[in-house]
């Protein structure tokens, strides 16, 4: 089992950036697929990002696609998700998690294949 801890979440105006890192310890990420979550007060999580363990493939959810951008350093055990043009609805606990996978190709946008999971940051923007 793998313990991430995420950081770097805070209270940022619209138009705003943020970076968020997951650090992982317990062993090593570098054979995980790696993805970011979120969920609002009220709604169901939903998928952010994911990168591949090799970090030639990532894949975003819609709503954030050309303002996130997620990366790993396999050598820090770290993952990170740079937020850029942050918008209220963007407000949320964000979550990191790791999938172990066979491909350094593979990544995963559904939550099922996620074993290991942090204990989020708060990502809060104002209007």
């Amino acid at each position: 089992q793998v313990q991430l801890v995420e950081s770097g979440g805070g209270l940022v105006q619209a138009g705003g950036s943020l970076r968020l890192s997951c650090a992982a310890s317990g062993r090593t990420i570098s054979r995980s697929a790696m993805g970011w979550f979120r969920q609002a007060p009220g709604k169901e999580r939903e998928f952010v990002a994911t990168i591949s363990w090799g970090g030639g493939n990532t894949y975003y959810a819609d709503s954030v696609q050309g303002r996130f951008t997620i990366s790993r350093d396999n050598a820090k055990n770290t993952v990170y998700l740079q937020m850029n043009s942050l918008k209220p609805e963007d407000t949320a606990v964000y979550y990191c998690a790791a999938a172990l996978t066979y491909s350094s190709s593979i990544y995963y946008s559904s939550a099922r294949p996620y074993i290991d999971w942090g204990q989020g940051t708060q990502v809060t923007v104002s209007s």
